[in-house]
């Protein structure tokens, strides 16, 4: 079930990408050129990974502001980037 903070940091970085969130279980925002999972607990930084792996977008993880140390660690040495919940980019994002 979805929790009230990752439905509101999910909306506020669509309104702020000018996208929309899709609350289906594909990837949460996708925009033009990025896909950006919300996860608000450290554990499901690995299911957030794996939703966005087959993605030929820029892979984002968008987290709360408190867990963005978590979020880089996560991530380093991958092709996912990391951004904050007002959509501040911390680590870039590769395409495939």
């Amino acid at each position: 079930m979805e929790s009230k903070q990752h439905k509101q940091i999910a909306n506020k970085i669509a309104k702020i990408k000018g996208s929309e969130y899709h609350s289906d279980k594909g990837i949460d925002i996708r925009t033009r050129t990025q896909a950006i999972e919300v996860e608000v607990d450290s554990k499901a930084f690995g299911h957030a990974k794996q939703q966005l792996a087959g993605s030929t977008r820029a892979p984002y993880i968008a987290v709360p502001n408190e867990l963005v140390k978590d979020a880089l660690v996560s991530t380093q040495n991958t092709r996912f980037g990391v951004m904050n919940e007002r959509a501040k980019i911390y680590k870039s994002g590769r395409r495939r």
